[in-house]
């Protein structure tokens, strides 16, 4: 089980740290998304911070086991805030958000099941 999680774990981490790039750079898609549902810009240097340290405490979840659990819990809530947010303004393009919602509840799993 452990191994799943480090690969679905990791897989995560990546994903994260690219978007946190991506929104730290203003890309236009990203901007484009989270104007679409109503997020001021003043918070995407926030919002990409905590996309940063969501995929910091995965990898550091591979080896303290607290902290990768705490990590994914808070990387699932993200994720279906933002499915939340799409779905009130009636907004059903949240392909991306939910399935990054369900590889945190994925590596949640692996990671309870391999402790």
């Amino acid at each position: 089980m452990f191994l799943a999680y480090v690969i679905v774990g990791v897989l995560l981490a990546l994903v994260l740290a690219a978007s946190a790039a991506f929104t730290f750079a203003r890309n236009p898609a990203i901007t484009d998304s989270m104007g679409k549902v109503g997020v001021p810009d003043s918070w995407l240097p926030r919002l990409a911070s905590l996309k940063a340290a969501g995929a910091l405490g995965l990898l550091v979840g591979l080896a303290v086991p607290f902290i990768g659990a705490a990590a994914v819990v808070g990387v699932g809530l993200y994720f279906i805030g933002a499915v939340v947010a799409h779905l009130r303004v009636k907004d059903y393009t949240f392909a991306p958000a939910a399935v990054l919602a369900v590889l945190a509840v994925a590596a949640l799993v692996l990671r309870v099941a391999s402790s």
